[in-house]
């Protein structure tokens, strides 16, 4: 019974931190005024870097580990 509390529990509080993540609303875009207008690679060859997708990452890392935490629940409590 205690490991179905535990699993119920990481299952709602990850996805419950999920939601509140995900509920973000992004920024206004800047005034007509700024900037150059033109687009600039602040790396040179290398790029920047500035349109990585950091939720998607997020969740993916959120996901592993409650399937890890969840799988080390479910070996500290299975009947031998």
């Amino acid at each position: 019974m205690k490991n179905k509390i535990v699993t119920i529990l990481l299952s709602l509080t990850f996805t419950v931190s999920g939601l509140i993540l995900s509920a973000q609303t992004s920024p206004p875009p800047p005034d007509e005024g700024h900037g150059t207008g033109q687009n600039q690679d602040p790396g040179g060859d290398q790029g920047g870097g500035g349109g990585a997708p950091l939720g998607s990452g997020t969740f993916l890392l959120m996901g592993l580990g409650a399937a890890y935490g969840s799988k080390k629940v479910y070996e500290a409590n299975r009947p031998d």
